[in-house]
């Protein structure tokens, strides 16, 4: 196997994180980037507390997506959610050993080119196991709509929209920090509901972000977004 790490060189040890089951791979169900390759392993929103040998501090988790004959090669992208590290690796195989923090949350996607174009994977959450963890903090909602940078239609009102996940499955409620100034201030606290109407005004730029909480108190940030509401 002939891999090459193209931005950052982590130590790769022969034990960690992998999919243990024998049927072979599975293709999950739902991924919305039928262009891209299918994603395997670790699995969308999982806790990955498997490996023979892990360390207090790291594990090596193998990565691991469906082959595609449009692919020569694939490039595996990888950010830990709780540092904003992105890494990326460039390999011309489909199962791919990298050795990451614990415990943490990432989240990974692979891209390949096909005729000019890259091709992108699904975005799948994960949460790196570490020793003696019993509660995990939520995974940093997705911020849906409006996207980053984009410009809305002159209004006086929309609708952010966002999802959250966490592998406890024990998310209570978020607080939206919204407004014109970044970062952006406490809008709306403890709610449920994953979108949340607020008012805006044309010509103006806006920030959001949200927080995620969980029963046990744990929390996470988006990180904020911008957008731009026209004349």
């Amino acid at each position: 196997m002939k891999n090459l790490i193209v931005i950052l060189c982590l130590s790769v040890v022969l034990f960690g994180c992998k999919d243990t089951t024998d049927d072979g791979p599975v293709i999950p169900d739902g991924q919305d980037t039928p262009t891209g390759v299918m994603l395997v392993f670790p699995h969308e929103d999982s806790l990955c507390n498997e490996g023979e040998n892990p360390t207090p501090t790291q594990s090596t988790v193998f990565f691991e997506w469906m082959p595609n004959n449009n692919a020569e090669n694939y490039t595996l992208h990888i950010e830990n959610l709780s540092t904003g590290t992105m890494s990326q690796y460039e390999t011309v195989d489909f199962i791919y050993p990298v050795t990451i923090q614990r415990p943490e949350s990432f989240r990974w996607h692979v891209t390949y080119e096909y005729q000019g174009e890259t091709r992108e994977s699904a975005l799948w959450n994960f949460y790196n196991a570490g020793p003696g963890e019993q509660n995990y903090a939520p995974f940093p909602a997705e911020l849906i709509s409006p996207s980053m940078a984009q410009n809305v239609s002159s209004t006086t009102s929309i609708t952010l929209n966002w999802s959250g996940s966490d592998v406890d499955d024990d998310i209570v409620s978020y607080d939206v920090h919204f407004g014109t100034e970044n970062p952006p201030g406490l809008n709306t606290s403890d709610i449920s509901a994953e979108q949340l109407t607020v008012a805006v005004a044309p010509g103006n730029i806006y920030y959001w972000s949200i927080v995620t909480k969980d029963v046990e108190g744990n929390s996470s940030n988006s990180g904020v977004y911008q957008f731009r509401v026209l004349d």
